[in-house]
């Protein structure tokens, strides 16, 4: 990449990027990541004071013993959260601030069998679309098509769960777009560092209006491709819920890192979850650094680590 286009290089990147010094800490990213960002020259002034908000919300009834996700509860939880992400009174008005009735809504879930978008939470995510007064037939759910199906969708809501994942270091809201790609492995590369480019097809980035990031039950570690091992899922019964994907994100990644710990008592190998760092300081998609994210905190508090 040359210096004529105004990119920044992998170089650049890592040698001009303070903030990214938290998000290494925070999510457990490599020590040289972490040293190269940290020791490097102060990043611009408009990035440094761009700020998040995300709402964090858990109900110990979200999940029973058997691992059953309670729809109902988990509405309830959607609709409390976003009253509070937006500032209003009421979900109504939130969600109708979100969406209006001549959208055409795609609901990007993600169907990963071991611990996918549970179907109760896309129902009720349609249901609060039609409440909004979208027609039904202005909505479609979809994983694996959004390339097909919502690239001319006027409103998008990003829903996916958190999991430590072999390529991102974590499958998060920001790598839930990859199906907007014709070639999603070629975003696998540098522990799938340029993941953010997704957001650029089909305008994704200007017409997301929600991003969830279900931690309902997510798995804390990965041993390989495609690796689910019922070990290292809890049930957290939780959700985050943002505007911004890359805050998001970059708390539910130190999530994950913060369970390790106190598991193990250190960091275990695996990927590191650059990408997030990478989204907002190379690609400008939101915000990584945890001390620029004004987290809320609703529900039930016991474990919450955050």
């Amino acid at each position: 990449m040359s210096d004529h286009d105004g990119a920044l290089s992998r170089r650049d990147f890592l040698r001009g990027v303070s903030t990214a010094a938290a998000v290494a800490a925070a999510s457990g990213l490599s020590t040289a990541v972490s040293r190269a960002a940290g020791s490097a020259a102060t990043a611009p002034a408009a990035a440094a004071e761009k700020r998040a908000r995300v709402v964090l919300i858990r109900d110990e009834a979200a999940v029973a013993a058997d691992g059953t996700v309670n729809a109902e509860v988990v509405g309830h939880m959607l609709d409390e959260a976003v009253a509070k992400l937006l500032g209003v009174s009421t979900a109504q008005a939130a969600w109708a601030q979100l969406i209006k009735p001549t959208d055409t809504v795609g609901i990007k879930s993600n169907v990963w069998t071991p611990i996918r978008t549970p179907e109760s939470v896309e129902q009720v995510l349609r249901q609060r679309a039609i409440d909004a007064g979208v027609p039904e037939a202005s909505i479609t759910i979809t994983d694996r098509d959004a390339r097909k199906l919502l690239t001319d969708c006027t409103a998008l809501l990003n829903c996916r769960p958190a999991r430590a994942h072999f390529w991102a270091g974590m499958g998060g809201c920001v790598k839930n777009y990859i199906m907007f790609s014709d070639n999603p492995s070629q975003y696998h590369p540098n522990a799938c560092e340029d993941l953010a480019k997704v957001w650029d097809l089909f305008a994704a980035k200007k017409r997301t209006r929600l991003n969830i990031l279900l931690l309902l039950t997510p798995q804390f570690v990965c041993r390989g491709p495609h690796n689910f091992d019922p070990r290292y899922v809890w049930s957290y019964r939780g959700l985050l819920m943002s505007t911004d994907p890359v805050a998001v994100d970059a708390l539910g990644a130190h999530l994950l890192h913060l369970k390790r710990m106190e598991v193990f008592g250190e960091e275990q190998p695996g990927t590191p979850t650059s990408h997030i760092g990478f989204a907002d300081l190379k690609y400008g998609l939101g915000v990584s650094d945890l001390a620029r994210i004004d987290l809320i905190k609703l529900g039930w508090s016991t474990d919450i680590l955050l």
